[in-house]
């Protein structure tokens, strides 16, 4: 039940992150070039999962830290699944543009989104846990 239940707020998640892309492409991108836009929407990117992370943690029920641990990279396992397949088939991006968001040497930040979108179940425990105890 945890993974079906994973499943739905990764689809939630996704749908989210379908719209911030496309408000990035719209807006941010024309201001300040593709590339700078999707380093600054993995910031903000990283805080809508969180934010979805948190509002889930509960119904999500992963109670240990190994439960959410295996969640986080569930997710992790999909999103690049999605992203990489949507990017290269979808969008035609090449594999060196898709590489690029990927080296952090270059500028690529990517691979903080996803260690945020790995650890969000972690975070949302712990934010929930904090906000529970004020």
């Amino acid at each position: 039940m945890l993974v079906v239940r994973a499943l739905v707020v990764w689809l939630v998640m996704m749908g989210v992150e379908f719209a911030h892309g496309g408000l990035r492409t719209i807006f941010l991108s024309p201001l300040l070039g593709d590339f700078r836009a999707r380093q600054v929407s993995v910031f903000s990117g990283s805080v809508l999962i969180v934010l979805i992370a948190c509002l889930f943690a509960r119904w999500l029920r992963a109670e240990t830290t190994a439960a959410r641990l295996m969640v986080g990279f569930f997710w992790l396992g999909l999103t690049l699944l999605f992203e990489l397949s949507l990017a290269r088939y979808v969008f035609r991006r090449s594999w060196e543009s898709l590489a690029s968001d990927f080296n952090l040497l270059k500028g690529g930040l990517l691979p903080i989104g996803l260690v945020v979108l790995t650890l969000s179940p972690l975070l949302a425990a712990r934010l929930r846990t904090r906000q529970n105890d004020a």
